[in-house]
């Protein structure tokens, strides 16, 4: 059974970094791991995402050249690093696990109207605000 264990979230201003971590179990090098957010009233978007086989990572256009993606396999866990902060990118994220690896799918473009329901699993979700 995949189990996700998200932790980092917190209060940031404008231009400030924060690193969010993914703990995960039951998966393997077939799975990538996907980062998500949700703003109230908004879709669920991918954001960033990291295959667990060849480490290659996607992001969505909002994010890029703000936020990396990393794993380290010891330790199963992904890092979403974000820097340059903005309060658009307020939001509870979640990790997800798709059996599939597909990083491409859930991180290109907009990162939204995906199908999500093949995700294996979700972690709990982690508020980020970005405020003054």
């Amino acid at each position: 059974q995949v189990q996700l264990v998200e932790s980092g979230g917190g209060l940031v201003q404008p231009g400030g970094s924060l690193t969010l971590s993914c703990a995960a179990s039951g998966t393997s090098d077939h799975y990538s791991i996907d980062w998500f957010r949700e703003a109230p009233g908004k879709e669920r978007e991918g954001v960033s995402c990291i295959s667990l086989n060849d480490g290659s990572s996607y992001h969505t256009d909002s994010v890029k050249g703000r936020f990396s993606i990393s794993r380290d396999k010891s330790k199963n866990t992904v890092y979403l690093q974000m820097n340059n902060l903005k309060p658009d990118d307020t939001a509870v994220y979640y990790c997800a696990a798709d059996p599939l690896d597909r990083p491409d799918l859930y991180c290109s473009g907009s990162g939204r109207g995906n199908d999500l329901r093949y995700l294996a699993a979700w972690g709990q979700g982690t508020q980020v605000t970005v405020s003054t």
